[in-house]
């Protein structure tokens, strides 16, 4: 039984790991989103419309940055949009990963040493999905079909 719960446990957490690491270019949006959609119900939205304002603010934050990194020819801008979306990544990572070693770690120290690196390792990830972003799929190799 004790071999059952440590390998659950183990894919419990390779399960949150991964999805911290697919979800993370999604940060920003879902700040925005939550932010709009909270700032929507203390006017009297009710959840539904809260909801909505949400959905519609994060997937227009998401678009904007596509399309901020798409459209853009200068580098300076798509180094500030970048930042925009990984800064937050980071900063989830960092707390994420602080989350799992403070049941750990009994020394503050350590804890922050391996909470840097957690942050540093998703905003490194989140730059990369980023950067893949910025530059389109790759239209170089044999069409899928041919017409």
């Amino acid at each position: 039984m004790i071999l059952l719960a440590a390998i659950g446990s183990l894919a419990a957490i390779a399960l949150l790991c991964w999805l911290l690491f697919t979800l993370a270019v999604f940060a920003l949006p879902v700040f925005v989103g939550a932010t709009a959609g909270a700032w929507a119900h203390g006017t009297g939205a009710g959840l539904l419309g809260a909801a909505v304002v949400g959905l519609v603010a994060a997937a227009a934050t998401l678009a904007a940055g596509q399309l901020a990194l798409a459209f853009t020819r200068s580098s300076a801008l798509k180094l500030i949009v970048a930042a925009a979306f990984v800064a937050p990544a980071a900063f989830a990572g960092f707390h994420a990963t602080h989350g799992i070693v403070k049941h750990l770690m009994p020394g503050d120290v350590w804890q922050t040493i391996f909470s840097v690196v957690g942050g540093f390792a998703v905003g490194a990830t989140a730059l990369a999905r980023v950067a893949g972003m910025a530059t389109g799929p790759d239209r170089s190799g044999p069409p899928l079909a041919r017409a």
